[in-house]
């Protein structure tokens, strides 16, 4: 455990970045072209990215005629590619490992730059492939839907469970406001939930920062955190594709992949609230015959854990018993046995209980924590009510920009939303406010709270 942060900034006050001076942090992605009428740039961009290769256009069958075709048509007039597109002709293509190896042995029979045309799968795919054959790619996005684009890593579903895979991120992205703003409305609102899931990322890097667990990185908390207010201003826009409300979303999104960049690593965008979407994931959950997207389960996550986060700073934990909560606190043997009996009959229950254990501390560390939560907990509960967004005004916007706000609208109930908080602590090592809750035994009153009668989500 590092010794607790002393950063006199705060939420509220820090500088916003420009994203000239955020894609200056970046360390892979080079150039963003961001606006409207820029999907004619793409082929100087590539010739200034990759003088003298051949591109090769990588798209599916929904994105081709929308704006896939037009960007093989530009590159063909440019003398940059006299290779036919590669489309997924899958009707529902998605980031799983079979794509990433049917495209990998295609791109193995030439040697020309991907350019990948298409959303997050699109990408994720790409990305993962082209770095496994030493290349760089292009990027040319087509909807608002994630910040996987300019982010480090590929999440992927492997053998099951779905996995991030550490690769560099595209040397150069086109966006163009125009194609982007034509997504389906689905879409862009996954896009605006994951955006707003920085939010409570924010909150859970504010406390592991307090706590001394993981120090904030001043540069990647103004990519992400200095706009992000601005960015997430009119949901009703975003759902109605509105130019401005499009750029600005999709400025977000981007800023949070480049943040993950510089600090390789999602710490800057990601918190208690992916830990669920990930769970979610492992656990292989359906609805209606298909995955929820990201973005929805994130959003959905994201309500829980500011419903955790407003319950837990009603608790006056600046005057908690330690004691108390040192003897509650299990021994790695104990947690081990717990983490087990939890997820027995998953797939995943190694990963559990290695993710645990690297997190495991013995009473006499935890009564440490613990020590210096009681005399951080008046500067830090301020801090976290400077940062979060209130439930009521959360699930407002949720709803103007059409992502679910109930865990039903996601084939989850609220039994299920219940369990998922203790085991989404299990799988993650990164401290976040589940730790907290867990190591101040306030979790499950906590839950009796949100799932009780008048709460968030009440069970009966």
């Amino acid at each position: 455990m590092s010794a607790p942060s002393s950063l006199p900034f705060s939420p509220n006050t820090v500088a916003r970045l420009s994203l000239d001076d955020a894609l200056a942090s970046a360390r892979e992605t080079k150039v963003l072209k961001l606006g409207r009428d820029q999907l004619a740039s793409a082929p100087a961009v590539f010739r200034e990215q990759f003088p003298g290769r051949n591109a090769w256009i990588i798209s599916d069958t929904v994105v081709h005629p929308i704006a896939g075709q037009t960007v093989q048509d530009l590159f063909v007039a440019e003398g940059l590619t006299a290779l036919p597109p590669f489309l997924f002709s899958c009707p529902e293509v998605y980031a799983e490992h079979a794509f990433v190896e049917q495209l990998e042995s295609a791109l193995k029979l030439h040697d020309a730059v991907p350019v990948a045309v298409g959303s997050g799968t699109i990408n994720d795919i790409v990305k993962l492939a082209a770095h496994r054959l030493h290349r760089p790619y292009l990027c040319v996005a087509t909807a608002a839907s994630m910040d996987g684009y300019t982010a480090f890593g590929a999440s992927i579903t492997f053998r099951g469970a779905k996995q991030t895979f550490q690769c560099p991120a595209p040397a150069a992205v086109v966006a163009d406001i125009d194609i982007v703003r034509r997504a389906p409305p689905e879409m862009t609102g996954a896009g605006y939930a994951d955006l707003l899931a920085k939010v409570t990322a924010g909150a859970d890097w504010i406390v592991a920062d307090s706590l001394g667990q993981d120090k904030i990185d001043p540069r990647a908390w103004a990519i992400v955190q200095g706009g992000l207010k601005q960015a997430l201003a009119d949901p009703e826009g975003a759902r109605h594709g509105q130019p401005e409300a499009i750029f600005a979303l999709t400025e977000g999104l981007m800023l949070g992949g480049f943040a993950m960049q510089w600090s390789k690593s999602s710490r800057p965008a990601s918190g208690a609230e992916h830990q669920f979407s990930h769970l979610w994931d492992m656990e292989h959950h359906v609805h209606g015959g298909t995955a929820p997207s990201h973005g929805f389960k994130v959003g959905l996550a994201t309500l829980a854990v500011t419903a955790l986060y407003e319950e837990l700073l009603k608790e006056p934990l600046e005057h908690l018993d330690e004691a108390d909560c040192c003897r509650a606190w299990l021994t790695p043997e104990e947690a081990e046995l717990e983490v087990r009996r939890c997820f027995a009959g998953s797939d995943f229950v190694e990963t559990a209980v290695l993710e645990t254990r690297a997190k495991q501390c013995s009473r006499e560390e935890l009564a440490r924590e613990l020590q210096i939560l009681r005399g951080a907990w008046p500067d830090l509960s301020r801090r976290l009510k400077e940062q979060l967004f209130p439930l009521a005004d959360l699930r407002d916007r949720l709803r103007r920009v059409g992502a679910p706000t109930h865990p039903t609208e996601i084939g989850l109930t609220p039994e299920r939303v219940r369990q998922s908080f203790r085991r989404a602590y299990h799988i993650r090592r990164r401290f976040t406010v589940l730790d907290l809750a867990v190591r101040t035994q306030t979790l499950e009153p906590c839950l009796d709270r949100i799932f009780g009668p008048g709460g968030l989500w009440s069970s009966s």
